[in-house]
């Protein structure tokens, strides 16, 4: 045990610390093995040179975690089976290496989706979709608000019912009728961790591996997985100018699902029409498939007031409404809802409850009342001003510095855009990203949100989202400016590369 050091100067608690780490490491390496005896403490002491008081709580630290074995008036002995022979630990980890973790089959498909992130650590003006400005965010609101829940007298501490606190659904079921024209009981909304949360529950209660669900082409890839994950099949289905192409869905039982962006596609940007609309109903009642429609953004709509949610329309109840705050207040605050057909609200409550019980009722509480007050319709009504001057600039930036090279569409509501270039094909969006994110400019492209083979990056322009919630109008105005050398470099570069390619004629 020589090869401990003393540490005159440090503390007793810092000393007990180092001996007990050391003396673990040692079983578990080898170098103590199982059963051998370990020296008295008083032995230990005077060879550390530390007090026995000391060696004795790092003994019983050991014992108690099944280390070692101590009896009154015997040594203290390594526990049997505690120990690995010396040289086996990294041979083992060597060899745990090469063979797969046990998954289950859910596990597996989860483990072969390609791993997914929208950020650009190193961008200095970063135009990632779903970011919202931290100025934005109505922080004297929402403190008032919350040290005035705080302060409420509770007879204790417990855990909240699964569909969420009765105070926030009832709030939100007036504002849902005042703003997205959603008519619903209370009992249908179920309060969730965002609408990840929302979709997930959705995959894994309405979808066998054997299924299949119909899925807007390109779409939202993190709800695609979702489904995904399942098992079930999807099966890409175009959009237009015009949202989703309803002539293309399946006239097939096994799709039980369908799920739509019709306020602002994501991420084409399109408003699902009327006669469109009506179709997808009428098509969800025929085959009795479900329709997840996913509000993202419906309440950032420019010059028009937004439009009436799907659910609004449906009479088959069919449809699950998708909402969140994540837009209109911030994505880390994690809470979004639900709004069910009634059949399925036991379900939904239930696997809500086996998944994290409830979400933070703090949170829930404070939300409701800034819904009461009026104050949060307020700061939406602001926000789409702010937004409304954050839009227009992308517009102006893009007519500046792009014209007649680029591009935007979708972008008649929500908070981001999408950059056509019909000069360079799809397969250059990866080299667009890598050279703005040298000029300190994130950029995300179009093609990781394609999921069918048929989309070939050969036949459509490239194309990149652009959102600009996160963004001040100066920022905007610069980060189009150097996107814009950007893709005149790369087109420059092309077309000398197809010169230089061109054979000579003799």
């Amino acid at each position: 045990m020589g090869q401990f050091s003393t540490e005159s100067n440090a503390s007793s608690r810092g000393t007990e610390r180092r001996i007990y780490a050391r003396l673990r490491a040692q079983i578990e390496d080898g170098t103590l093995a199982a059963g051998a005896k370990l020296v008295s403490t008083r032995a230990m002491a005077a060879e550390l040179g530390v007090s026995r008081t000391t060696v004795t709580a790092v003994y019983e630290q050991l014992a108690a975690e099944g280390f070692v074995v101590t009896s009154a008036g015997k040594a203290a002995r390594v526990a049997r089976g505690m120990s690995t022979p010396s040289g086996a630990v990294k041979a083992d980890s060597q060899s745990s290496r090469k063979l797969p973790p046990a998954l289950s089959s859910y596990g597996q498909r989860v483990a072969a989706l390609e791993p997914y992130s929208v950020a650009s650590p190193l961008a200095r003006i970063d135009f990632k979709y779903g970011s919202v400005a931290s100025r934005d965010f109505p922080a004297l609101g929402w403190q008032r608000a919350y040290r005035a829940e705080l302060v409420k007298r509770q007879a204790n501490l417990y855990y909240g019912q699964p569909e969420g606190e009765e105070r926030l659904r009832s709030a939100l079921q007036g504002y849902l009728r005042r703003a997205r024209g959603l008519v619903c009981d209370v009992e249908q909304i179920l309060v969730v961790h965002g609408s990840q949360q929302g979709v997930d529950l959705c995959a894994r209660l309405l979808l066998d591996p054997q299924d299949a669900f119909a899925f807007e082409e390109p779409g939202y890839r993190m709800a695609r997985y979702s489904f995904e994950a399942t098992g079930a099949t999807a099966l890409p289905i175009p959009v237009d100018a015009a949202g989703l192409d309803t002539r293309h869905l399946p006239d097939d039982d096994r799709v039980r699902l369908a799920y739509v962006t019709p306020s602002h596609q994501f991420p084409m940007g399109a408003v699902l029409s009327i006669a469109r609309r009506q179709e997808l109903l009428r098509w969800a009642s025929r085959h009795r498939a479900w329709i997840i429609e996913d509000d993202y953004g419906g309440e950032f709509r420019y010059g028009q007031r937004p439009i009436d949610a799907l659910q609004s329309m449906d009479t088959d109840a069919r449809v699950i409404y998708v909402g969140t705050f994540s837009k209109a207040l911030s994505p880390q605050l994690r809470l979004g809802y639900l709004v069910l057909p009634r059949e399925l609200v036991h379900v939904f409550r239930e696997a809500k409850r086996m998944t994290d019980r409830h979400s933070a009722r703090w949170e829930q509480n404070v939300l409701a009342s800034l819904i009461e007050s009026g104050t949060y319709e307020r700061h939406v009504r602001r926000l789409r001003r702010e937004n409304e001057r954050r839009r227009k600039a992308l517009l102006e930036a893009v007519e500046q510095h792009l014209a007649g090279q680029g591009q935007l569409v979708g972008m008649a509501a929500g908070l981001h855009g999408v950059l056509l270039l019909p000069a360079l094909r799809a397969v250059a969006e990866l080299a667009l990203q890598a050279s703005a994110l040298k000029r300190g400019v994130g950029v995300y492209p179009l093609a990781p949100l394609f999921a069918g083979t048929g989309s070939s990056a050969c036949e459509r322009p490239a194309g990149l989202i652009l959102g600009y919630a996160g963004l001040t109008t100066r920022e905007i105005d610069e980060g189009v400016g150097i996107l814009a050398e950007v893709i005149r470099d790369l087109i420059g570069g092309l077309s000398k590369a197809r010169v230089e390619l061109t054979p000579i004629r003799r």
